[in-house]
């Protein structure tokens, strides 16, 4: 059966965010469908446009990362139209997600942002995740953005080490 080779990817993106508990980033919906070779870098970001102006998937911005992930909607079409997707597309997906899941989450459930207060300060707002349950959510106000910016770097890094200290502290 040939079909709209746009609605195989969209479908491929449903599938891939409905297979998680968590959200994924565009660069990783990227890396793994690029990697593929199923289509190229400007169809997908058409793909990801068209299903986020669909209600299908909800993104959200966090400093440079784009998450994504399945909305109600894009779950009841991805129920509809699943059996579209080869057995092979399907086992590739999984796999992958067998292999990743660790990576996967943690560049996910690890986030720094900051932005500026009314008071002129910035603050760095870092927040470690564990399905979808905050571990750690800290806010620190700094004087500079550069300051607020290595924060949110070196939380990218440090963030185990750091949660580590304090559970060994505070108990």
């Amino acid at each position: 059966m040939l079909q709209d080779p746009l609605t195989l990817y969209k479908l491929i993106v449903l599938y891939m965010l409905n297979r998680v508990t968590f959200p994924l980033t565009a660069a990783q919906v990227s890396d793994f469908i690029l990697g593929k070779e199923y289509t190229n870098f400007l169809t997908l970001q058409q793909v990801i446009n068209e299903l986020t102006d669909a209600g299908m998937i909800a993104t959200q911005s966090i400093r440079n990362r784009t998450h994504l992930s399945i909305t109600a909607e894009g779950k009841e079409t991805l129920n509809f139209f699943e059996n579209r997707i080869g057995d092979t597309i399907k086992q590739e997906i999984d796999s992958y997600f067998q292999e990743n899941e660790f990576t996967l989450r943690n560049e996910v459930s690890v986030l720094g942002d900051y932005y500026k207060s009314t008071s002129g300060e910035y603050e760095a707002h870092l927040v470690a995740k564990d399905r979808g349950i905050n571990l750690v959510d800290i806010t620190l106000s700094v004087p500079v953005e550069e300051t607020a910016v290595a924060i949110c770097d070196n939380w990218q890094k440090k963030n185990q080490e750091i949660y580590k200290y304090l559970i060994t502290e505070l108990f």
